[in-house]
C-alpha cells in the first residue's frame, strides 16, 4: 500500500521512469509472464467470481490481444470477462472527447446482463474507465486500474514522443492538460489503483489514488507491460472483484 507521506509530496518534481527501467520493460514483462506457471497453484486458488460482467480495457497502443490472459483468467474464475472491442487504443482523438463507443459498449454489455459492470483499465485503459464511471456511475460496479497515470504529472512518462506520433495529441497540450485536470479525482464508485514503482513507462506517482472511503492503492512489483499477466496482478484482481457487494456499488 502507498503511504500517506507519499501522496502528500505535492511539491516534489516527479520525473519519468529512468533509461534502465524502460529499456528493460520487455524482459521483465516476458520474465514476469513465465512467472505464472509457478505461481500456478495460487492463481488456482484465487475466490471464484459471481458472474457478473467485467470487461477490460486494453491499454495505449495495444488491443485486446493484449488482455486476453487476464480475460481468460477471469473467465476461469467465473466472470462473464468482456474484451472492449474498439481496436487499437490510439487514445481520446480516435474516440472523441465524449467516447461514445466506449459508453455504447458499456451500455450494451450492462443492458445485456441486467446489472452493472465492472471495469479493469490498464494504462491509459484506465483513465478511460475512470473516465466512464464518473460519467455513468449507474453502469459501472466498480473500476480497478492498472499503471494508469490518471494524476500526478502527465509529462513523467517515458513514451511522451510515441504517444504524440501515434495519438496525435501532446500531453502538453490545453486539451489533454483540461481533461487531466478534470479527471484527475477519482470517481464516485468504489476504484482501486494498482502500480509499480519499477514502472518503466510513467512515474509510479502518477498512478495512485486520492485517499478517500471508496479508493485504495496497491503496490506490486512488476514492469508496466506486464501488469495485465502479472501473477500478482492477477490475485489482486480477483481478490477485488471477488469482495461482498456494498451498498454503494448496488
Amino acid at each position: 500500500m502507498v503511504a500517506l507521506s507519499d501522496l502528500a509530496r505535492e511539491s516534489e518534481a516527479i520525473a519519468a521512469p529512468g533509461l534502465w527501467l524502460s529499456a528493460t520493460e520487455p524482459l521483465r514483462a516476458a520474465l514476469e509472464f513465465a512467472s505464472m506457471f509457478a505461481r500456478l497453484p495460487a492463481l488456482l486458488a484465487a475466490p471464484r467470481g459471481d458472474g457478473h460482467t467485467v470487461m477490460v480495457l486494453p491499454g495505449f497502443a495495444t488491443s485486446d490481444v493484449m488482455t486476453q490472459a487476464l480475460r481468460n483468467y477471469l473467465s476461469w474464475l467465473g466472470y462473464d470477462s468482456e474484451p472492449w472491442r474498439l481496436g487499437f487504443n490510439t487514445g481520446y482523438l480516435k474516440f472523441g472527447e465524449d467516447q461514445a463507443g466506449l459508453h455504447a459498449r458499456l451500455s450494451e454489455l450492462a443492458g445485456r446482463s441486467a446489472d452493472k459492470v465492472s471495469l479493469v483499465g490498464w494504462s491509459l485503459g484506465g483513465m478511460m474507465a475512470r473516465q466512464m464511471a464518473r460519467r455513468y456511475p449507474e453502469a459501472v460496479r466498480r473500476v480497478i486500474t492498472l499503471g494508469s497515470p490518471f494524476t500526478g504529472d502527465p509529462r513523467a512518462i517515458s513514451i511522451r514522443g510515441m504517444y504524440k506520433l501515434v495519438s496525435g495529441e501532446s500531453v502538453d497540450s490545453a486539451s489533454w492538460r483540461e481533461r487531466f485536470e478534470r479527471d484527475r479525482a477519482p470517481p464516485a464508485v468504489p476504484t482501486t489503483a494498482i502500480y509499480s514503482r519499477n514502472d518503466g513507462v510513467t512515474a509510479w506517482r502518477n498512478c495512485i489514488e486520492e485517499p478517500a472511503a471508496h479508493t485504495e492503492n496497491i503496490e506490486v512489483g512488476g514492469s508496466h507491460l506486464g501488469l495485465t499477466h502479472n501473477p500478482e496482478v492477477l490475485l489482486h484482481v480477483a481478490a477485488i472483484l471477488a469482495r461482498p457487494r456494498v451498498a454503494q456499488e448496488a
